[in-house]
Parts: C-alpha cells; sequence; structure tokens
C-alpha cells in the first residue's frame, strides 16, 4: 500500500453552496453545511501558487430516472486536462454525500478524478424514499453517471464506483448492471443481505435495531421498508428474507465476472452488521481482478477517518486500486498478494496472500469430551483433547445468558480496533447449569488463529425453536478470555427430542494466542446481539454420537 501523500493542496474556489434541498430537514441541513465548513477548511486548505492541481466544488441537484432528485457534491480536478476518469460515491446509510468530502478532494486534486459523491434516495437532502438498495437505487446510480458524461469532462472508459456500507453495497449490485463500471471498491458492504441480518437463521437484532432506527431518523422508508420493519416487529422476518436475493450482490456473481468487473473489498473482523464470513465466500467467487482488505474494527470504523481526507491505509489502497484500473498506471496492486490480512489483536502488521484459503497453513482439531456432571459445576469443564470422545450427553438451562457475550455492535469492535481491549469474559463466572464449556491445553510457545474455525454440535432440543450460540476464546491462566470468533445458530422446526447434528463456521479471524494461553469453547442459548428463541425454562441437551463427534477445528496460520 502507498504511503500517505503529502503534497500541497490548493483551495477550492467559491461556490454558492448547495440550492435548498426539496425534501431536506431543516436541522440534518444545518449539520452537513456545518460539517462541510468544517472540513472545507481542514482538508482544502490553501496551498502555495506554485501548486498546479486543484479542485472545484459545486453542489447539484440530479434529477434520476423518474423524477427523484438527488443532492451531489461535485469534485473537479483543475489544472489537469480532461477527460478525467470518473468516479460515483453513493451515501452511507443515513449519511449525506458530504461523509466523502476529505477523499474525494484528495482523490481529485492528487489523481485527477472527476468524483461525484450523492445522498442515497429517501436520505436527508434527497427526495424519494428508501428502497434498500432496490432497482431504483441502481437505476440512481446509473442516472448519476449519465449526468457526469453529460455534464463534465468524465470519461465514458474510465468509470468506477466507491462507497462505504450502503454506498459500498450499491456500488457492487450497480456493477452487476451495468457494464460501464469497470472497478468498485464496497468498503464494509455486504454482499449477501440474508446472511448479514439473519446468520444461521437467527436475527441479528442488535444490527436491525440499528438500522431501523438510523432510516426513520434520517430518511423517508419507502412502502417495502416499512412492510419489512413491520412484520419484524411481529416477530415475521420473511418480507426481508423474500427482498435480500435482489438486494444482495453474491447473487449476481455471475454477471460481474461477465463484467470483468474488478472489485475491491475492505472489512472489519467485528463488523456487527455485515459479518465477515460472508464477504470472504463471496470473495471465492470473484473471477476478474479482487482484492480484499481484512483488519480490526467494526462496521465501517476503518474507513470513517479517511473518507474525512485523515491518512488512513483503506482508502490509500483504494486509490492504488483506482489508479491501477481506470488510470492504467502500474503500482503495488500488481506487486503483492491480492489478500491482505491484519491480526485482529496486539500490533501485527499486513500480510499478503494469494486468495483466502492461503491465509490458513494448517489446523489443530479437538475432540470435545463431557463436561463434568458434578453438582457444584460452576467452574467445570470438558477437556479437548485429539481422539474422539462420544457415548456422552451433557444438559444445560436456557432462556437465562452467561457472560459469555459477542459483544455490542460499533462499540465492541471499535475498542479492539483502536485500544486492543477484547470482548471479554472470566470464565469460572460462566454459569454450568446454563452453559457447556470445555477448555484446551495451553499453547506453550503461543499460536496465530488463521481462517474460519468450524464446530460440530449435535443437539436435542425440548422445542421446536431453539437457539444456542457459539464462542471461541483465548484464555489466560486466570481463566480471563478474550473472545476470538463466535457464530449464533437457530434450529427452526426441530422435533423435540429427536437430536439434531450441526456443522457450524465461526467468524473467520486472524488472532495471535499469547504463549501460555489455552483455548476455550463456551456453548449458551442467549446473546443480546441476537435474538434468541430459547425460551426460560427448555433444556438443550449436547451429545457426542460415534458418527459424529462434538468437535472443533481452529484454523492456524
Amino acid at each position: 500500500m502507498r504511503p500517505v501523500r503529502s503534497a500541497p493542496r490548493p483551495a477550492p474556489p467559491e461556490d454558492g453552496g448547495p440550492p435548498a434541498p426539496t425534501a431536506a430537514r431543516g436541522p440534518a441541513r444545518l449539520l452537513s453545511c456545518a460539517i462541510a465548513a468544517v472540513l472545507a477548511a481542514a482538508v482544502l486548505h490553501p496551498a502555495p501558487a506554485s501548486a498546479a492541481v486543484g479542485a472545484s466544488v459545486s453542489y447539484e441537484t440530479i434529477v434520476s430516472h423518474d423524477g427523484t432528485e438527488l443532492s451531489a457534491k461535485v469534485i473537479t480536478p483543475t489544472g489537469v486536462e480532461g477527460p478525467h476518469p470518473l468516479l460515483v460515491m453513493p451515501s452511507a446509510w443515513g449519511t449525506p454525500q458530504i461523509i466523502y468530502v476529505g477523499a474525494a478532494a484528495r482523490l481529485a486534486m492528487e489523481s485527477g478524478y472527476q468524483v461525484v459523491a450523492y445522498t442515497s434516495r429517501g436520505f436527508l437532502d434527497s427526495g424519494g424514499e428508501i428502497e434498500v438498495a432496490g432497482p431504483d437505487d441502481r437505476a440512481d446510480a446509473g442516472a448519476v453517471i449519465d449526468w457526469a458524461l453529460e455534464n463534465t469532462e468524465a470519461d465514458p472508459d474510465r468509470i468506477g464506483m466507491a462507497g462505504i456500507s450502503y454506498g459500498g453495497g450499491i456500488s457492487l449490485l450497480t456493477a452487476a448492471e451495468d457494464d460501464r463500471v469497470r472497478a468498485v471498491a464496497s468498503l464494509s458492504g455486504w454482499a449477501d443481505l440474508a446472511a448479514s441480518l439473519y446468520p444461521d437463521e437467527t436475527v441479528n437484532r442488535q444490527a436491525a435495531e440499528l438500522l431501523l432506527l438510523a432510516g426513520n431518523l434520517t430518511g423517508r422508508p419507502g412502502e417495502d421498508l416499512s412492510e419489512m420493519e413491520e412484520e419484524y416487529r411481529r416477530g415475521n422476518i420473511r418480507p426481508a428474507l423474500d427482498l435480500a436475493p435482489d438486494r444482495s450482490a453474491a447473487t449476481k456473481v455471475d454477471a460481474l465476472n461477465a463484467n470483468g468487473t474488478a472489485v475491491m473489498m475492505a472489512h472489519a473482523w467485528n463488523d456487527g452488521i455485515f459479518p465477515v464470513g460472508h464477504v470472504t465466500d463471496f470473495y471465492e467467487e470473484l473471477e476478474g481482478p479482487k482484492r480484499l482488505m481484512l483488519a480490526p474494527g467494526d462496521h465501517a470504523t476503518q474507513e470513517a477517518f479517511g473518507a474525512l481526507g485523515l491518512p488512513d491505509e483503506v482508502w490509500e489502497s483504494l486509490g492504488d486500486w483506482f489508479d491501477h484500473h481506470l488510470r492504467g498506471q502500474e503500482n503495488e496492486v500488481d506487486a503483492d498478494g491480492p489478500v491482505h490480512v491484519r491480526p485482529n489483536n496486539g500490533s501485527g502488521g499486513w500480510t499478503s496472500h494469494p486468495d483466502w484459503p492461503s491465509v490458513t497453513g494448517g489446523s489443530d482439531e479437538y475432540y470435545l469430551a463431557e463436561p463434568s456432571g458434578d453438582w457444584f459445576r460452576w467452574q467445570s469443564s470438558g477437556a479437548m483433547g485429539t481422539e474422539p470422545a462420544t457415548g456422552w450427553d451433557y444438559r444445560f438451562r436456557t432462556g437465562i445468558g452467561t457472560p459469555a457475550e459477542s459483544g455490542t455492535v460499533l462499540l465492541s469492535g471499535a475498542l479492539q480496533q483502536f485500544f486492543d481491549i477484547p470482548t471479554g469474559v472470566l470464565l469460572p463466572t460462566v454459569d454450568r447449569y446454563r452453559a457447556a464449556v470445555w477448555t484446551s491445553p495451553a499453547y506453550p510457545d503461543g499460536v496465530r488463529v488463521a481462517g474460519t474455525p468450524e464446530a460440530t454440535f449435535t443437539f436435542t432440543p425440548t422445542a421446536e425453536d431453539q437457539s444456542v450460540f457459539l464462542h471461541l476464546y483465548a484464555v489466560d491462566g486466570n481463566g480471563a478470555g478474550s473472545l476470538i470468533s463466535h457464530t449464533p445458530h437457530t434450529l427452526r422446526g426441530a422435533v423435540p427430542g429427536e437430536p439434531v447434528t450441526v456443522t457450524a463456521e465461526l467468524e473467520p479471524v486472524v488472532w495471535d494466542v499469547p504463549a501460555g494461553h489455552r483455548l476455550a469453547v463456551v456453548v449458551d442459548s442467549r446473546d443480546a446481539r441476537y435474538t434468541s428463541e430459547s425460551a426460560l425454562g427448555d433444556r438443550v441437551d449436547v451429545t457426542s454420537p460415534e458418527d459424529a463427534p462434538t468437535r472443533v477445528t481452529v484454523p492456524l496460520a
């Protein structure tokens, strides 16, 4: 990844400011203007007269295919001849187009891009209603491209799209349908909406509530979103699942491959809204030029400061990506492997790999033995060994949680990223009447977990719908554990009393286990991040039959 550039930047000429939007809300418009003024002073500061390249900024209203007015910020390079490669940047969920003001200015001034950032339909100062990346949103992106080609010196043969979160998802979906888009960068975006919001048939409650809250506060929900929220409040997730395929790039990967779209994806290990596992799956399906960056953080926390124009490794890599695929520039995109990962803990640097499977060099497979059944089970645990342990049965109660939790969306991942503070647990405080716990032998020299952990369990439910939550920890000698990975799993339509064997993938991760620490597996019935179907007073039996021994596979570097 290229170093942060520090060339002088000239100030943009004065403009008249944004026109009064037809559907904006007063407080949002005031906030947008204030942020724009601060960022303009910080990012587009005056440069010496000798600097030749600059940028002009204008605010435009772009009329989309159906007459909807989209608020756009247009940043045009000056001092360099056109035509210019075009970058179109849809805004993130609940944010205005000025979210990209700093990054867009740098891309225009440093590399000569014509940048058009716009507020996505239904939000803040744009018109229309929120369509959740539906057909109208993709048509909006096409209309913005059309406007740029007609009203700027944008090059029709060099078009890219980029965005954070919602903007990244719309960029991927548009590129699958519009072959004019040659390159895409999706930062903290999604590929499979159902896998993100309904992992292993479990509702990601914190993510759903956060998205709905932001949508209602900053936008105007359309008919589909309103119906999804109404049914979700009734406990019915089906309307959202029915709409998900059309709004998921994973269902359109053949079109992306046929178009030869160059796709860059950057994501955080702890993304609580769009978990990283479905991103690595999608990445492996891409056949064209591609790049994957995975690092500590939560949803959009990696890219937020870079969007404001501050030094940022992800945005620097994004610049390299578009320079290579839209400007034909030879740079580090060619020189190193396309998959870049940084450990989720500690101070380890980036490592490069030819593909995602190459991140994993081997694995430890642990078979789980029967946990202690003594009446005083507060600190009892089962062993994790190298030989199958079968024929045992362990029952725990459901409906009340334990200290084993996956953390809080946005907060937990940010603490991990900025302060190296993991989501933790004190293992002796996990009530064994309400959980099953196993611990491995210690790693005397430490070990790097790298890849996607996998677990096989056989559960016997006492109700048709029951949820279980699997947590993998690194634990020190005092029983203090740091969460490495986790996954929810909900049995739906099960037959009470009949065993069900489940093989579940935990979230991918790279994690350095310190010397002398051991691994621990905790399975319980509640996690505050998710909606649990396990009712108070029910039970779950964990068994280990001979034909499917209970086990955990830990990938290693």
